[in-house]
């Protein structure tokens, strides 16, 4: 290919991702929220789909005005993926999404996590042009959501024991969902599993968070079953209490503990590294009292 050439290319590509239309569930959440932002930021029209625009995961009749003359669409189930429910719903929405010509879908999966394989193959048996984002353990799990409360205080308990994770940050996830949607077919029919750059323990992460903070937070790990019985006395319902202890007994057992390459392949660079998302919500006054 010529110079010229190239740059026509570029441009037309270019052009391309500007016209496009994605549909991003969760918009609103860990996820959602960073991938709505990568989106616009890269030139794509971000169409959010949640309970605020009309859109409900437990309601087909919901879905078509979302999906309707969109081009692409970002899958983030709102309970667990693991859940039996996913399955039926992720299969679902992809079949109603390919039947309204948005082909492109990418869905986020977990890492290691056995009972979210019945999703992700109700995804590809769906007729789309598919791509699985399986994440690590979210850095902003610490930062964000129902650990924040505990390492307020001075603790986090949790059911990890000693066992090792490479953390990925979120804004990670929402770059390689952008860039696999920006792509064109380079990423489908591909699973990535996307990590951090470096193996922690959960009590080295909270040793880190305490070096950035300045504020001691000390590390309690604790039995699966002991964490359920204190997520149910909290008033988590029972089924889902049930879910998380088998998903954690199963993720908890080292089956996680290595890293891969799959953000550097997406995004040319090396994924954010936890010691920088530590420092940043810090000063972003993310544990706070």
């Amino acid at each position: 290919m010529t110079e010229n050439a190239a740059d026509t290319a570029n441009t037309a590509n270019t052009a391309n991702t500007q016209r496009m239309t994605v549909v991003v569930t969760g918009a609103s959440g860990r996820t959602g929220s960073r991938v709505a932002e990568a989106a616009r930021g890269a030139g794509l029209t971000v169409r959010a789909a949640s309970r605020a625009q009309g859109f409900d995961w437990e309601d087909p009749t919901t879905w078509a005005e979302i999906l309707r003359d969109a081009d692409a669409a970002y899958l983030m189930y709102p309970s667990d993926i693991g859940s039996p429910a996913a399955a039926e719903g992720i299969g679902a929405l992809a079949r109603e999404a390919v039947g309204l010509g948005v082909r492109r879908l990418v869905l986020l999966s977990a890492r290691g996590e056995d009972q979210a394989r019945p999703a992700e193959e109700a995804l590809k048996s769906s007729g789309a042009d598919w791509t699985i984002v399986r994440a690590a353990w979210f850095s902003q799990n610490f930062s964000e959501g129902p650990l924040v409360e505990g390492m307020v205080h001075g603790e986090l308990v949790f059911p990890a024991g000693e066992v090792t994770e490479p953390f990925v940050d979120v804004r990670d996830i929402a770059d390689v969902v952008v860039a696999v949607l920006t792509a064109g077919d380079r990423y489908a029919g591909r699973t990535l599993e996307l990590t951090g750059p470096r193996l922690l323990s959960w009590r080295e992460a909270v040793a880190e968070i305490t070096e950035a903070t300045g504020s001691t937070i000390t590390y309690t790990p604790v039995p699966v079953r002991a964490y359920g019985e204190a997520l149910t006395g909290f008033g988590v319902p029972p089924e889902e209490v049930d879910l998380l202890m088998e998903v954690f007994e199963a993720l908890m057992d080292g089956r996680n503990a290595h890293i891969t390459d799959d953000v550097r392949e997406v995004l040319g660079r090396e994924p954010r590294d936890f010691g920088d998302f530590a420092r940043q919500a810090a000063a972003a006054g993310a544990w706070k009292a």
